[in-house]
């Protein structure tokens, strides 16, 4: 299995100190190669994937999310912190929450390999900017294993209802996320659910609350880009998901609005 990567890696020039710009080296590389077939790399950190069943996939998803943001929103002392701070931990928070909603609802999930773009269409889009076309953009197998990595520790603690309240509680008030106005209080918020998370466990139970924290803070580690990439581009395009965060939040207590409903099929 290590070979067929390596030799995958060499293709594409993803390892090494000479990396070759794709398209370029694609194109040599097929006159240099009898036959000219193109290889499609086998590198987890390039191989692009996609959901195997997105219809199914994004509206669990979607459901997800909606239950996500109305917790949030019923929790009263978020309610009471500054419409900035509550911007702010919700852009700050909004993926390991989600996560944990995957967890609990038990959200799995089959990605298979994207469908690689035409050459043509590499050669056009090359010449446009990054903010029409980043690079990157489409989730990686090796993202996604880390992902379902991070999903299956969780399930193995086997947490409680009210283990996943207080958890929920812990992670949304942040006081590490930058400019605050109420980052002592919300301190103190955290502190307090993590007291809470920690009483409901027995005094022989204890390692089990480090244990929580630690893989909590693996979630901390899935970007955002990769959670909107895979459950919600389908679904949204290319509109900002901060922005539909926020409209959730303060404006659409019903969402998904209709745009949203038609899903892939």
């Amino acid at each position: 299995m290590s070979s067929g990567v390596d030799a995958g890696c060499e293709r594409c020039g993803c390892h090494g100190k000479d990396r070759h710009p794709a398209i370029l080296y694609t194109l040599l590389s097929q006159q240099l190669r009898p036959g000219g077939a193109r290889q499609r790399c086998l590198c987890p950190l390039r191989r692009t994937v996609c959901l195997r069943t997105p219809h199914l996939t994004c509206r669990a998803a979607s459901h997800v999310l909606l239950k996500t943001i109305s917790f949030v929103r019923n929790v009263a002392a978020f309610r009471l912190l500054p419409r900035e701070d509550q911007l702010l931990l919700l852009d700050g928070c909004w993926v390991p929450l989600f996560l944990l909603g995957l967890v609990q609802e038990m959200v799995t999930f089959e990605v298979m390999e994207a469908p690689a773009p035409s050459m043509l269409k590499k050669i056009l889009l090359s010449g446009q900017s990054k903010g029409q076309e980043p690079e990157g953009t489409q989730p990686t197998l090796a993202a996604v294993q880390r992902l379902q990595w991070c999903l299956s520790s969780f399930w193995r603690l086997d947490l409680s209802p009210s283990e996943f309240t207080y958890l929920r509680g812990a992670v949304l008030f942040n006081p590490d996320i930058p400019g605050l106005r109420a980052a002592l209080y919300i301190e103190s918020l955290q502190w307090e659910a993590q007291r809470a998370l920690r009483e409901l466990l027995r005094p022989e139970d204890q390692a089990r609350f480090s244990h929580i924290l630690r893989v909590t803070s693996s979630l901390r580690s899935i970007p955002a880009g990769l959670v909107t990439a895979l459950f919600f581009r389908p679904l949204i395009g290319g509109a900002a998901m901060g922005e539909l965060l926020a409209e959730m939040l303060f404006e659409a207590p019903g969402w998904p609005p209709a745009p949203w409903l038609p899903l892939p099929c």
